[in-house]
């Protein structure tokens, strides 16, 4: 079966983890990604974090599936013809150096429009253009200057940052959009162009919420949602929610059976209008459903942390799957907390190929995240990073280098 991106060809300059997110996900939508490293080190990540010795490390082969590796010196001469010779082969260019590193390599936008005027040229920034754009931004720098850190944690305490790599991966992910949607521009007009993903950007995205609450808060002086309301105070600036659902529907992290000794015994309850009154019989406060100081939504608000608080009496008597079975069946929303390790052995994700076992030749096998976006006639088949270089010859002679050729350029030192 054809893949949905068969016969896109990715340049792919990407290190870390936004740009090699994006590049990833094109990959496993069928497009040939060439990743050109540097000879004799190559991506960073490679030798990051590493749990076993010389071996890539999980960092890297967790983000670079079905990519080809290539290793290149680009400030070689004969290296910079044969970027040039990929530059002319390739449909999308996507880099995340530091600002300035392309234009210094010799690859300005106007160069590489000379080399092909059809290449879309695709890059993660920490900033788009402002006062911070030529900053160096990681992840939690961007959670923190799009406004995810503020909004984080609870009132009392410190910004938080989150576990999700929203500024990363998120942004790689945003930054994957746009390429597919200027691809399909570049059907009907012929040119490339330059496609731009921010890191701040990014994260403001996943955080409209927060940014909706602010536009509320200074024009009520009061959000009834927020568990600061009735008592705590508002300030001028979107407070720190806690475990609050964000939405119009209350939600807490609440105790199940076992939270002594475990720390993701916990279950997410939210307690949603419409099975208000199934909530109050499945923890024994049938009363509350017609009590006029519990009935209503609004009614509901100033009470919410004795709610909860009664909900968890319940909870407390039940494992987290246990409660699960229960309030599903009452179609009462809730999650589990689920740990990384119960997340890897959970045989659904195994089936869906949400969570992927990949052999290596030097790793062995080891588990990583599949494509999270399924397509019916474009199925994904995970396969494993690329060793460093391991390509460099193939993609050599797909550009017409003779094997003569190919050896009097690593003689030079090019590739």
């Amino acid at each position: 079966m054809s893949k949905a991106l068969d016969g896109v060809r990715i340049l792919d300059f990407t290190h870390v983890q936004s740009g090699p997110t994006c590049t990833q996900l094109l990959a496993w939508f069928g497009a040939d990604v060439i990743k050109v490293e540097r000879a004799g080190a190559g991506d960073i990540t490679r030798e990051q974090l590493r749990d076993i010795p010389d071996v890539d490390s999980l960092y890297f082969t967790m983000l670079n599936h079905n990519k080809r590796s290539v290793t290149i010196d680009t400030k070689n001469p004969e290296g910079k013809q044969v970027l040039e010779a990929l530059i002319q082969k390739c449909d999308v260019l996507v880099e995340n150096f530091a600002p300035g590193a392309l234009d210094r390599m010799g690859f300005t936008w106007e160069r590489i429009q000379e080399l092909n005027p059809r290449m879309i040229v695709a890059s993660v920034k920490g900033f788009g253009p402002g006062p911070y754009e030529d900053c160096k931004v990681y992840e939690n720098v961007a959670q923190c200057a799009g406004g995810a850190a503020s909004t984080t944690g609870f009132d009392d305490g410190p910004p938080v940052v989150t576990g999700a790599q929203i500024g990363d991966s998120g942004t790689g992910l945003h930054l994957a959009l746009g390429i597919v949607t200027a691809l399909y521009q570049r059907m009907q007009t012929g040119r490339g162009q330059r496609v731009l993903a921010a890191m701040q950007d990014g994260v403001l995205n996943l955080c409209r919420v927060k940014l909706r609450d602010q536009q509320r808060l200074e024009r009520t002086g009061t959000m009834k949602e927020y568990p600061q309301y009735p008592n705590g105070m508002f300030g001028e600036a979107v407070p720190r929610a806690g475990n609050a659902s964000g939405g119009g529907q209350p939600g807490w992290i609440l105790k199940c059976k076992g939270w002594e000794t475990d720390p993701n015994a916990y279950i997410y309850f939210i307690t949603q209008a419409p099975v208000w009154a199934k909530i109050c019989n499945v923890i024994g406060r049938e009363e509350w459903a017609t009590d006029p100081a519990y009935a209503t939504p609004a009614a509901r608000l100033p009470h919410l942390k004795d709610i909860f608080a009664e909900i968890e009496r319940w909870t407390t008597t039940k494992t987290k799957f246990e409660a699960m079975q229960i309030l599903n069946k009452y179609d009462i929303p809730c999650g589990p907390i689920l740990s990384m390790k119960e997340i890897a052995e959970e045989p659904s994700l195994r089936k869906t190929g949400t969570i992927v076992e990949v052999d290596h030749p030097t790793r062995g096998k080891y588990l990583t995240v599949g494509n999270p976006i399924k397509l019916s006639d474009s199925p994904t088949e995970v396969k494993r990073s690329p060793l460093l270089g391991e390509h460099t010859d193939e993609v050599m002679a797909e550009l017409g280098y003779s094997p003569e050729q190919i050896s009097a350029l690593r003689t030079a030192g090019a590739i």
